[in-house]
């Protein structure tokens, strides 16, 4: 079984502004965690519209629904390099999930320290979190946790997490 990183949300909101320091070595003010975070609230706050109207909405064409692994339904990505932070999508959004402050202009990368994991180390931004939000661990298929990206897990506080109504596949 691997090592996964796992995010507990719960205790990553009690800071402002991420203080895990990343090794991510291509340039300096990136925080990757940011990226992941906005990554998991793509897959756990949207509400993954069948028509996805901020998608159509991106006068960029920085948005994309990506279908999921051995899933019934698709993902927000958004890419960064097209994204210009308009707010288009955002005003789009019939469900308020999308927020303008959540989708920075200026992105962050998270190679989730390939490296360091290489050499049998932590991932920096765990040994580094002052809240202890972040941990490196082999995991148990539980309740209270859902795996978002390949490599990375979310504590679901309380086990409550949105479950979007899928389509029956009979009719």
């Amino acid at each position: 079984m691997a090592k996964k990183l796992i995010i507990d949300l719960k205790k990553c909101k009690q800071c402002d502004k991420c203080e895990a320091v990343c090794s991510y070595k291509h340039h300096p003010e990136n925080n990757g965690i940011d990226a992941l975070l906005e990554q998991v609230r793509f897959s756990l706050i949207c509400r993954k519209c069948e028509m996805a109207p901020c998608v159509n909405a991106c006068p960029q064409e920085a948005l994309e629904k990506v279908p999921l692994e051995n899933e019934d339904e698709s993902v927000l990505k958004r890419y960064n390099m097209l994204c210009t932070g308009c707010g288009t999508c955002a005003m789009a959004c019939p469900f308020g999930t999308i927020y303008s402050d959540l989708v920075p202009f200026v992105s962050s990368v998270c190679d989730l320290c390939r490296e360091r994991i290489s050499s049998d180390q932590n991932p920096l931004c765990v040994e580094t979190c002052p809240y202890d939000s972040l941990e490196y661990r082999q995991v148990e298929a539980n309740d209270n946790m859902i795996e978002v990206l390949p490599g990375v897990i979310v504590k679901v506080e309380g086990g409550q997490l949105w479950q979007p109504l899928k389509k029956n596949k009979k009719g």
